[in-house]
């Protein structure tokens, strides 16, 4: 396989064949996730005049962006699961954002009970990423591949940590759910020590994955570069805070200044990879992915207001609507994606394994299944061959616009929701949209098609018998009268025991 140029060269015109003879490399993976980072909080679609976001521009310049990506998950751990598997959450069983607790689970349960005020229980979600799934990393690496990851994790500590999952290195080797106690130094990494005083974590990231890129650059690489940024604790850079200070509108949704500055930290280390890039003579045989989690964070508070807004998109991190679940995306590899392109196709975060194995000539592993499609194809400005996207999500946290357990259907414009046993005598509750009229989400035309609900909710119906979802159950105790969130006394699940999951096993 080594020596193969990947099949979107056909793009341009040019027999493979001829290709096949030349000596060119296989390129190099670059994946770019930032955390927490919403649809909005980009320059990328328009919708932001108050963070500055200059090298993703520049980035999009060199390829595709898409305007309608989606992760598998408004929360984190499941999104994370869902690239590194191409899974859904709901075959998964990550589906909450617990992978850094100490309890092993490996086999998702539902709850045995719920509050008065919750229509249905929620799943009790799995907490590590099993070993025995063959990961993007494992197939990248069996390839000829040196694989590195930078960033966050947040699938596991040992033994499933990125060490574990066909990662050659990683650092800084932190499970946790954010930076160790800062993003500028002092850190609180047990191993991982910041160079100088004040040294920004995003900063020494970028710097550590360059130094991967140089030490590597004569072999095809996977830099797995899942940035710290946006996620909490807030705090930045002095300079920066005080440089958007200046230029907050209190009238923008969007006017923290130590956002804003986390932004921008975030921007200039995907600027410091596309220069490392540039000087090493690697752009060309490089293929760069960024991509985001989940939406934007709505419900902590940040210089006396909510971190950022979605809008004109409802709801974000933790919730099904449009601010929680679209996000930012761009895929560039020049002369095999068109420069300066844009897609409307819809796509999602178990997409890229599978796009990644077409684009590279790899084939999966005998018996191997994936959730998500190769994306293939739309690179190439044309249509994919999917039906819908679905997203799982049997929680019910406590956020602004957040609802009991959903699991959500995309099909063209359309997007149903169904809300788990919180309808009319006891059945679920389904919330349609068009979100070619109604980005927002503002008006539920579920009364007005229901036909259409029909259709789409017998499509969610056959993603959660074919996934083999852990399903909420129906709630005894609801009580539609008692305020959501008034009773919290939850009895304590017992503990789980250590099994292994459904999954695709790995190569003998």
């Amino acid at each position: 396989m080594r020596g193969q140029l990947p099949v979107l060269i056909l793009a341009l015109g040019i027999p493979l064949s001829v290709l096949r003879a030349g000596q060119a490399p296989r390129p190099n993976v670059v994946f770019i996730l930032a955390d927490d980072l919403g649809w909005s909080d980009t320059t990328l679609y328009g919708q932001t005049k108050f963070y500055q976001t200059p090298n993703l521009e520049r980035l999009a310049a060199r390829g595709m962006t898409f305007t309608r990506a989606y992760a598998a998950s408004p929360l984190c751990s499941p999104t994370r699961s869902s690239i590194l598997t191409g899974l859904s959450p709901a075959r998964t069983g990550i589906t909450a954002p617990n992978c850094h607790l100490a309890e092993v689970v490996l086999t998702a349960s539902a709850a045995p009970t719920a509050a008065p005020s919750e229509p249905a229980t929620p799943a009790r979600s799995v907490t590590r990423l099993a070993t025995n799934y063959f990961t993007l990393a494992e197939a990248l690496k069996q390839a000829g591949y040196v694989t590195g990851h930078f960033g966050k994790w947040h699938l596991g500590r040992e033994p499933y940590s990125p060490l574990e999952h066909g990662f050659d290195v990683d650092v800084p080797h932190w499970p946790g759910p954010g930076p160790a106690g800062s993003y500028v130094a002092p850190w609180k990494f047990p191993a991982f020590k910041e160079r100088t005083p004040g040294e920004h974590l995003e900063d020494r990231m970028a710097a550590e994955a360059v130094a991967f890129m140089e030490k590597h650059r004569d072999r095809p690489f996977f830099l797995n570069y899942w940035q710290f940024s946006v996620h909490a604790p807030f705090d930045a850079k002095k300079s920066l805070i005080e440089k958007h200070r200046a230029r907050v509108d209190p009238e923008n949704p969007q006017r923290s200044p130590t956002y804003a500055a986390m932004v921008e930290s975030l921007d200039d280390a995907v600027g410091t990879l596309l220069e490392a890039l540039d000087r090493l003579g690697l752009v060309d045989r490089t293929l760069v992915v960024f991509f985001s989690d989940n939406g934007g964070n709505m419900y902590n508070t940040v210089d006396g207001t909510t971190p950022t807004s979605n809008r004109p998109l409802r709801g974000g991190k933790a919730t099904v609507f449009e601010g929680g679940i679209r996000v930012p995306c761009i895929v560039s590899w020049p002369g095999h994606v068109a420069a300066g392109s844009r897609s409307d196709e819809v796509i999602q975060s178990s997409d890229f394994y599978p796009t990644l194995l077409e684009l590279l000539e790899l084939k999966p592993q005998n018996m191997q299944v994936f959730d998500g499609i190769s994306i293939a194809s739309a690179l190439q400005g044309q249509s994919l061959p999917r039906d819908a996207i679905f997203t799982y999500f049997p929680h019910s946290p406590k956020v602004p616009d957040s609802l009991p357990p959903s699991v959500v259907v995309h099909r063209g414009d359309w997007k149903l929701i169904r809300v788990f046993y919180a309808g009319e005598n006891g059945g679920h509750r389904c919330m349609l949209f068009n979100l070619a009229t109604d980005p927002g989400e503002a008006t539920d035309l579920a009364s007005r098609e229901p036909r259409r609900v029909q259709e789409m909710d017998a499509l969610i119906e056959r993603f959660l018998s074919q996934t083999g979802a852990v399903l909420p159950r129906r709630n005894p105790r609801f009580d539609p009268a008692t305020p959501r969130g008034a009773d919290s006394g939850r009895k304590k699940p017992a503990p789980e025991r250590k099994v292994s999951p459904r999954s695709t096993p790995k190569p003998a």
